[in-house]
């Protein structure tokens, strides 16, 4: 017969084993920095948070997209610690909402934008007015990120429309979601001809660079960071510190891009 004494035996020895596991049961895992982050940036942030990684143990997760949709995403509440954004225009948007902390913020990056064949034997050309780019386009299109929201797109179309080379192509582009899906049509031969940045261009062996365009043809490159005015996570503060450190600097630059002081 079990008598009282045995159940109370009994409950102490269950009680000491939970007590016991929750003593020794490891800590809950460090969240990790979520990153937001222009699609031109893939290559160099891949190799700069393997080595945050590395150095810190610590992982950085990175959904890249076109600075606009992600702007958009945080606007309606997508978990994002850090922004990078391929332009200044989508960063104040967010600063115009309070949805950046401002105190964080700076200007990381400059670039350029080049245009890209996918074919080897593509002649160099001089980008200036009077170049016959729908002539070198023929029958096929000018692959573009979106001119009315990619920064990559917009600073193309600046750059097209200051040279006098809009109105003659403005009917032949092909509007992608992002520059890497640009340089995804060039590079799979879906387009003759594309405008992306230096970097991207860089990134992929099956495209070629036949023309920068000047520097004065549109507005400047600049690659704009912060935290996000929502985020809560303590290693936000730290990452940001390690993208702008002279390592990571050199990654950057390993890349093609320039890192602004």
């Amino acid at each position: 017969m079990t008598t009282r004494r045995d159940w109370l035996k009994a409950i102490s020895l269950a009680l000491g084993v939970v007590l016991a596991g929750t003593a020794f049961a490891p800590a809950q895992a460090a969240e990790k920095v979520s990153v937001f982050a222009a699609a031109s940036l893939k290559n160099a942030l891949d190799a700069i948070n393997g080595e945050w990684l590395k150095q810190t143990g610590k992982e950085a997760i990175v959904s890249y997209a076109a600075s606009s949709a992600l702007a958009k995403q945080i606007e309606q509440g997508a978990p994002a610690d850090v922004f990078i954004s391929a332009d200044l225009a989508w960063m104040d948007y967010l600063a115009d909402k309070k949805l950046i902390k401002a105190d964080t913020r700076s200007n990381l990056l400059g670039n350029r934008i080049v245009l890209v064949s996918g074919k080897s034997d593509a002649p160099a050309v001089e980008i200036e007015p009077g170049l016959d780019l729908a002539g070198l386009l023929g029958d096929g299109r000018l692959a573009m990120g979106a001119v009315d929201s990619v920064p990559a797109g917009k600073y193309g179309k600046a750059a097209l429309e200051k040279l006098g080379l809009w109105p003659n192509v403005a009917g032949k582009v092909a509007g992608a979601e992002s520059v890497r899906a640009a340089l995804l049509l060039v590079s799979r031969g879906e387009a003759p001809y594309g405008i992306v940045y230096r970097t991207d261009a860089a990134a992929d062996a099956n495209v070629k660079v036949v023309g920068t365009f000047p520097e004065d043809s549109h507005p400047p490159i600049i690659y704009p960071v912060a935290i996000t005015a929502d985020s809560r996570n303590a290693d936000a503060a730290a990452y940001l510190e390690f993208v702008r450190s002279p390592e990571a600097a050199a990654l950057f630059q390993a890349e093609g891009f320039t890192v602004l002081e």
